[in-house]
């Protein structure tokens, strides 16, 4: 049992290696704090790993669950699973952006997952570990996004990247989403509201506002 598990822990970082991943992100795409798959690798802890989290990685990876642990079926050899989808769970935040104080501390618990498909979020040109689902609080942004609609967050597109477009950004403290317009002059930008009854703050100063993401996708219930 002893060697199984250490046989999971080197697949599991062999695996990491040969994707170009990280410790900290894999273990966010779980919903686990980000040095769950770092303590499990290099101390051990947990002992195994929970069986939804090796679904999850399994999938992920594109490989057979055995390779991470399961219970080997028949007799065949553990192998990557060709064409087999690879699946991320993104973590639903439990915030709201527009409406209210927010907090994207690194140990921010996740709600929930969502599963996207790893090969469709790249096609968004973003890296699947490096988004979140956050909810839309309010009508500022309407008609564009409208309360209760969930958005898809790239962390990776912050500050360093910005242009025009809708962003999840912290403003006196206050979470929201809101449209970024870039203004002739580079240090300056302005945050507007698309629905007319809001306000907009023009000829801000970057450094009151703190970028937390590009907004690249949203979905809503239908009713």
């Amino acid at each position: 049992m002893v060697e199984e598990v250490l046989d999971t822990r080197v697949a599991l970082e062999r695996l990491i290696a040969e994707r170009g991943e990280n410790y900290a992100d894999l273990s966010r795409l779980l919903g686990r704090n980000p040095a769950y798959i770092q303590q499990f690798i290099k101390r051990g802890t947990p002992r195994k790993l929970d069986e939804a989290d090796r679904r999850i990685l399994a999938r992920y990876f594109g490989v057979e669950e055995s390779v991470l642990g399961a219970p080997s079926v028949g007799t065949l050899p553990s192998r990557r699973i060709r064409g087999a989808p690879m699946v991320v769970a993104v973590p639903r935040l439990a915030l709201g952006a527009s409406a209210g104080p927010g907090s994207l501390d690194e140990d921010e618990r996740a709600a929930g997952v969502m599963a996207f498909d790893a090969h469709w979020l790249r096609g968004l040109g973003v890296k699947p570990q490096r988004v979140s689902i956050i909810r839309v609080d309010g009508e500022s942004m309407a008609p564009t996004l409208s309360d209760g609609d969930e958005i898809m967050v790239d962390h990776e597109d912050d500050a360093d990247r910005l242009r025009d477009g809708v962003y999840v950004l912290r403003l006196d403290g206050v979470l929201m989403v809101k449209r970024v317009a870039m203004g002739p002059r580079r240090d300056r930008f302005s945050v507007l509201s698309d629905n007319a009854h809001y306000p907009n703050w023009t000829d801000i100063d970057p450094a009151f506002v703190v970028i937390v993401g590009r907004v690249v996708w949203t979905g809503r219930r239908l009713v």
